[in-house]
């Protein structure tokens, strides 16, 4: 097992992370509490960077840091959060699919407009169809 520690710098610089995100992970306590050198210096070990390694996929995956919280209790014992972690993949998958529809539908709306500013000879109809669209 690498025993090798590493500096707020170093994780910050491979994962792509500010150092005040690590910093406020930790203080939120979705990181763990970093184990510090003698004079205060973050060490982080490849568990803590693996496990933020995680938290970044689950951000990818739309998850929220309230639910990626839920989300790392359950991977302690993934056999016994089964049902959990598969709810609340599928209720995340449906605000998904709810967001895909929205911007679909936005496509439609945007593309209508481009098409009637390129067919219209006068002044292009989208600021006047922005305006009154809240109003309808």
């Amino acid at each position: 097992m690498n025993n090798r520690r590493y500096k707020i710098s170093e994780v910050s610089a491979q994962l792509s992370l500010t150092q005040d995100t690590l910093r406020y992970y930790e203080k939120i306590g979705l990181l763990n509490t970093v184990a510090r050198s003698v004079s205060g210096v973050r060490q982080y070990t490849e568990a803590d960077i693996s496990h933020l390694r995680f938290i970044q996929r689950a951000q990818k995956m739309n998850f929220s840091l309230a639910e990626i919280s839920e989300l790392l209790k359950m991977r302690q014992d993934p056999q016994h959060a089964r049902d959990e972690v598969r709810l609340l993949t599928s209720t995340k998958l449906a605000e998904i699919e709810a967001r895909l529809e929205e911007l679909s539908s936005l496509r439609n709306e945007l593309q209508l407009l481009l098409n009637l500013c390129r067919n219209t000879k006068g002044d292009c109809p989208i600021i006047e169809n922005i305006e009154t669209a809240g109003t309808a």
